[in-house]
């Protein structure tokens, strides 16, 4: 297709039938037809939930071999599943197989020229029907083998360059979520400090705009290239740390504020398949005896966000993960040097309650009673988006908040405090959240908990 698209847009030679029958995804296919007695795992993946044909279209395989690999394996050493690959009836849409996307038109070749002749994106082929439950099963078809299919892969795929800034390919398995820059910068401090290491396990750090700096590199040059990085080009400015093993390294995302982004940037990162994502930043406190600094461990989410409504219904419960709440915890321990009764003063578990209003206050006479009944103890905007997203979408999730400002006892954000508070704070918070990564690399087999299973699941996670 690659060769297609350069000889048209040089000489105007269009493919031939026989070319354009060939672009399209390849097809894994999964026959599983169990004899004697089905095997029983208590693994949350790379499992089936009934006999027969799973198929999912494949994208980019170089890139998630080691997945794949992982996925099935189990499938056929222990299920005896036969695989089998062929070519599927999805197209592949032609700004999908470059690097640029369609920014290799040139000259006065219209776009409604290449789509005479090349597949295009067709938005309304791009769905969650299988991560939403909403496929229906027919007999004589395949079932879902994964959650999502090539096409919605790519899509996705370009959609990451473009919010992020960073090449796809450079994002980590393990995530965190930021609403403030000051998180971002404190992050970088640390990334750089770990480049600086000799025997460091990170190797090098990929910045926004498509900057990469590498361990063993001129400390002085590092720092120059992560200060001229154009990270405000991009609505949501990824940072990757990358490691030099297998374990993988730490991508911090600042997503800005409000639940519309804390959704756009799950939507797409969800496709990279992550082991976890956190959520570390600000919140409001609700209670008196908080104070300003303290952290809120969210062990359950009030949805007043709204964004997520039509998908995961509000009645639906959004569980805490045992995994992530202890090693948030732990690591709360480790980096604070506070145990028992004297952290528990500093970190305190509740609801979290998140709204798509920022100016919720101005509504406290309507929306005293429900935080009431919640019990809430702490208010922002991202984070029930986010751990809903990670339900949603079987991502290991978890939040980390710090108390910055007061709203309903007349602690609010002002310039000098904020600044203080800021200082103080922020570091202290961004090791909590890389502690808990760190514990979470050794816990993988139980961290992909069966909480996030459905029924109907497919095998892949």
């Amino acid at each position: 297709m690659r060769d297609a698209l350069a000889r048209f847009t040089r000489s105007g030679i269009a493919p031939t039938a026989q070319e354009r029958s060939a672009f399209r995804y390849p097809e894994l296919r999964v026959d599983w037809r169990p004899s004697g007695s089905v095997r029983f795992t208590r693994r949350a993946w790379a499992k089936f939930q009934a006999p027969g044909l799973y198929s999912t279209t494949v994208t980019q395989p170089a890139f998630f071999r080691r997945y794949l690999l992982e996925q099935l394996r189990p499938l056929v050493d222990e299920f005896g599943a036969v695989i089998d690959v062929g070519t599927s009836d999805q197209e592949i849409p032609y700004p999908f197989v470059t690097e640029a996307g369609d920014e290799f038109v040139r000259g006065d070749l219209p776009v409604s020229e290449l789509a005479r002749h090349f597949p295009t994106p067709v938005l309304a082929s791009v769905g969650d029907e299988v991560a939403d439950g909403t496929w229906v099963f027919e007999k004589r078809h395949a079932r879902p083998l994964s959650l999502f299919d090539a096409l919605r892969v790519d899509f996705s795929l370009r959609r990451l360059a473009h919010y992020t800034g960073t090449d796809w390919r450079t994002i980590q398995p393990w995530i965190l979520f930021t609403n403030y820059q000051r998180y971002v910068d404190q992050f970088l401090s640390w990334a750089v400090a770990e480049l600086g290491r000799a025997d460091g396990p990170y190797a090098q750090l990929a910045l926004p705009g498509g900057a990469v700096v590498r361990r063993g590199d001129d400390p002085a040059a590092i720092t120059a290239a992560v200060a001229a990085s154009p990270w405000h080009r991009f609505q949501m400015p990824a940072y990757n740390l990358q490691r030099s093993d297998e374990q993988g390294g730490v991508t911090i995302v600042n997503i800005g504020v409000g639940p519309s982004n804390a959704k756009n940037a799950t939507d797409h990162l969800a496709v990279l398949r992550p082991h976890c994502w956190l959520m570390i930043g600000h919140c409001g406190g609700l209670r008196q005896s908080q104070t300003i600094g303290d952290y809120v461990l969210a062990h359950a989410y009030m949805r007043r966000d709204r964004i997520l409504d039509d998908l995961v219904p509000p009645e639906v419960p959004i569980p805490a993960l045992a995994e992530v709440q202890l090693a948030l915890q732990a690591a709360a321990e480790r980096v604070t040097g506070e145990r028992g009764d004297a952290l528990k003063r500093r970190l305190r578990t509740g609801t979290v309650v998140s709204y798509d209003d920022r100016n919720w206050e101005f509504r406290w006479s309507q929306e005293r009673h429900r935080i009431n009944l919640g019990r809430a103890i702490a208010v922002d905007m991202e984070s029930a988006t986010l751990a809903t997203q990670g339900y949603r979408l079987r991502v290991p999730y978890g939040t980390l908040l710090c108390v910055s400002d007061k709203p309903l006892h007349g602690e609010i954000k002002l310039p000098g405090a904020a600044t203080s508070f800021y200082q103080r704070a922020v570091g202290e918070h961004l090791q909590i959240g890389l502690g808990a990564i760190d514990i979470l690399r050794g816990e993988l087999a139980s961290l992909h908990s069966r909480k996030l299973r459905s029924f109907d699941e497919p095998p892949f996670r």
